[in-house]
């Protein structure tokens, strides 16, 4: 029996025979190959769907990020330049306020010689020979061997008020003099002195001779000629100069110029005309100077020194304070001289001279003992000095009997019993006759009595004595 046929099947298959195909293997990942972003699949509106690539990462930060981080970098670096500038800006100006530091040491002066009245009792001098200067000399100072400067002249007398604040300082070598300097030679200070003529010479001591002189345009002035072969050189000095030159107050004698030629140092300052406190308290068959007097000349000289302490840059000590070192004017005003001695110092730091400079009776004991210099040494003589006013004594004066060994040594005890017992005539000068205010003897006396304490630490500033008139108590500051 045959087998009937088999239907033969038909295509496509009706849904009823219809069976979903098997799903295809997945695709075999490589590992070590990188990964493909994904993505994103989006619908068109005709439902087809489009790939839209996400950015690669290039290990970076995107674009925006970027540019932020440059824009803030370029900004930090504007704003330290411009920090920098203003420190710098600020830097030099601070810096053109301060004098050069230097440190230095005037020359010994040796044995001080002080003329009660210098007119009558000039010594011969030597006059210094005249150089012939070589054609084309200039006024600058590396350029020529005779350099001579002086600063501006003021338009009012030598007793007019002045500046209380520094003024600028002298230009350094080599550069032009601005026009508020003027120049002047050797041959011009010698024609100003009649050549130092002993008539002319109103000074002299251990530093050299200071002769009266008449400059060409007719001021008065005082030139100061230091001794040769001082070991001083030319750069030291124009920085002495240089220091000293813009020292300008109402009580301190202001330098007009200066002058070096070979190894000669000369100075020219402003010339005050009445003579020295030396030589109206002391000199012979002069007037009594009354107490008021007295009085103005001591808060002068301590409004000048007090300025030099505190108030310069560098700070200013003295070192040689004497009654023959402040000079008066007509009205006696008092300005302190003699700036040729002083030492400079940026600090105030304690400085150790070994060259004692001074004058015997003034110097503080720790300073003449060991070279030990600051500003209260300036301070000790000072108190010297208005113990000159107090009692009408030198310093040291060998034809008073009660004097041991020093107005100093005799005075102390006497200073402190007074201020106890509110009795001054045990010391005070005789010739006033009691013509004195006694609240203002006693500051005196407290102010006389503190400055010349044996111990530096235990004395006050000077511009503690400004305050005389009102206190007679002092710190130790």
């Amino acid at each position: 029996m045959s087998t009937p046929p088999s239907p033969s099947p038909t295509w496509p298959p009706s849904s009823s025979d219809t069976t979903p195909p098997p799903s295809p293997l997945p695709p075999t990942i490589d590992s070590s190959a990188p990964l493909s972003p994904p993505l994103l699949v989006a619908a068109s509106p005709n439902g087809t769907f489009v790939d839209t690539p996400q950015p690669t990462p290039s290990g970076g930060l995107p674009r925006g990020t970027l540019a932020g981080l440059i824009v803030g970098v370029v900004l930090g670096a504007l704003i330290m330049l411009i920090g920098v500038g203003i420190f710098v800006i600020f830097y030099k100006r601070r810096k053109k306020k301060l004098a050069h530091n230097y440190s230095l040491d005037s020359p010994s002066p040796g044995p001080k010689v002080d003329h009660q009245h210098w007119q009558q009792n000039a010594p011969q001098v030597s006059v210094l020979p005249k150089p012939t200067p070589p054609p084309g000399i200039t006024p600058h100072l590396h350029q020529s061997p005779v350099n001579c400067y002086a600063s501006a002249e003021p338009t009012s007398k030598s007793t007019s008020l002045g500046s209380e604040r520094p003024s600028n300082p002298l230009p350094s070598p080599g550069m032009a003099i601005g026009h508020s300097l003027g120049t002047f030679t050797y041959e011009d200070l010698a024609l100003a002195t009649d050549n130092f003529s002993d008539p002319n010479l109103i000074g002299q001591g251990g530093f050299g001779y200071v002769h009266k002189g008449v400059l060409k345009n007719g001021k008065v002035v005082a030139i100061k000629q230091l001794k040769a072969g001082s070991g001083q050189g030319e750069r030291e000095f124009q920085a002495e100069v240089d220091i000293i030159s813009h020292v300008h107050h109402r009580h301190l004698v202001s330098l007009v110029g200066y002058c070096i030629i070979g190894d000669k140092r000369l100075l020219v300052y402003e010339f005050v005309p009445n003579n020295t406190l030396e030589f109206h308290l002391h000199g012979k068959e002069r007037p009594v100077m009354n107490w008021s007097t007295r009085m103005k000349i001591a808060l002068d000289a301590a409004r000048g020194l007090a300025y030099l302490h505190e108030d310069c840059q560098p700070k200013i000590i003295h070192r040689d304070i004497k009654a023959a070192n402040i000079l008066l004017d007509n009205s006696f005003e008092a300005k302190v001289a003699d700036f040729g001695l002083a030492k400079y110092s940026l600090d105030t730091d304690t400085h150790v001279s070994t060259r004692v400079m001074g004058t015997f009776g003034y110097m503080a004991p720790e300073y003449a003992s060991s070279g030990k210099l600051t500003g209260k040494s300036d301070v000790f003589s000072f108190g010297v000095v208005l113990l000159e006013l107090i009692t009408g004594c030198r310093p040291v004066d060998k034809s008073q009997p009660f004097f041991d060994d020093s107005l100093v040594d005799w005075a102390r005890p006497l200073l402190s019993q007074a201020l106890v017992h509110r009795n001054f005539e045990t010391f005070v000068d005789p010739r006033l006759h009691k013509g004195y205010d006694s609240s203002e003897m006693t500051r005196m006396v407290a102010c006389a009595a503190a400055c010349v304490r044996h111990s530096a630490r235990n004395r006050p500033r000077m511009s503690q004595h400004l305050h005389v008139r009102n206190e007679c108590q002092f710190d130790n500051s």
